[in-house]
């Protein structure tokens, strides 16, 4: 087969929902059912961070998260439930503060959901669902595919599970190395938009986050945005049917 003829196999393989044979990144298409922004036009902007785990353990960025606290500033954080479990004290004081969620973002963080079957993508949630309860002492209504890597399948059986789904509409990039705080700090301010969720990583793998936040929040108040906390925003609005 041609290289031409290949590479439209595979956008027509993801554009009708299968799974290609080896893990992706965010799919162009996103499946309907997936919060991408607020529905807002006020100028409020969501933080939030994945804390991912998959086999190697992982900690907290206590940079970005002093930080945070320290200002009191909304946050929300996906989290793995291996990574709820490998750090249970320090995710349980996390919870403790009013201005912060914590989040489901599957048990072992598999890179590519599509490709389990359908017993396997209940379970992944399930499981990060009561380590994250027995850690912090409250179930999350928020899900977020590792990767992003969603499709109508996936996304139904994660919404019949009570969930809804939170994406971003554009990806900041900071596990990338070469990705440095003056980079973060500039594309972020020039890219948010009223309703925008940002997506950072505080399981140790942002490199540059913790620096480039303070930055970060403080251009943003500047230009008028206030922050919010997903779960709250998201509870007053009606979810799609």
């Amino acid at each position: 087969m041609s290289a031409l003829r290949l590479g439209a196999a595979m956008l027509l393989s993801i554009s009708i929902g299968r799974p290609p044979a080896a893990a992706a990144t965010a799919p162009e298409i996103v499946p309907p059912g997936i919060v991408t922004r607020l529905a807002t036009r006020e100028r409020v902007v969501a933080l939030s961070f994945d804390a991912c785990q998959a086999v190697e353990r992982m900690h907290l960025d206590q940079g970005i998260v002093e930080f945070l606290v320290g200002r009191r500033i909304p946050f929300t954080v996906f989290m793995a439930g291996r990574f709820a479990r490998d750090n249970a004290a320090e995710v349980r004081a996390l919870a403790q503060h009013p201005f912060v969620a914590i989040e489901n973002h599957s048990w072992s963080h598999p890179q590519d959901m599509r490709l389990l079957d359908d017993a396997r993508v209940r379970a992944e949630v399930e499981r990060a669902d009561a380590m994250i309860a027995h850690v912090t002492g409250h179930h999350p209504t928020l899900f977020r595919f590792p990767g992003g890597n969603a499709d109508e399948r996936t996304v139904a059986i994660v919404r019949g599970l009570g969930y809804r789904i939170v994406h971003w509409r554009w990806a900041e990039g900071d596990p990338a190395p070469s990705v440095d705080a003056d980079r973060l700090v500039a594309q972020t301010l020039a890219r948010t938009r009223p309703g925008d969720v940002l997506i950072f990583h505080v399981n140790g793998r942002g490199w540059h986050t913790a620096e480039a936040l303070p930055r970060i929040v403080d251009g943003l108040e500047a230009k008028g945005f206030r922050f919010v906390l997903l779960p709250q925003v998201l509870a007053a609005e009606v979810p799609p049917r």
